[in-house]
């Protein structure tokens, strides 16, 4: 019985430290960073990313407008 608790724990110990290997190397390589980007463009995040982006430059853009018509309209 002393022996199947030894094995036991070798192998909870064996996969405890293989399983926290393998999460703390895959974190922070380029590949991990590959497999995200083609994740976020494969669901349309980037697209909608872009599209956000896009959004508020254009809010942007008539607001400035506004400010120019307004400036204009008190020259005069």
């Amino acid at each position: 019985m002393k022996r199947w608790y030894q094995r036991l724990g070798a192998i909870g110990a064996t996969a405890l430290l293989s399983s926290a290997l393998l999460m703390a190397g895959c974190e922070g390589t380029e590949t991990r960073n590959q497999v995200d980007d083609t994740v976020e463009e494969l669901a349309g995040k980037k697209q909608v990313d872009q599209m956000k982006a896009m959004k508020e430059d254009l809010e942007q853009i008539q607001t400035q407008q506004a400010d120019r018509l307004k400036q204009l309209q008190t020259d005069d």
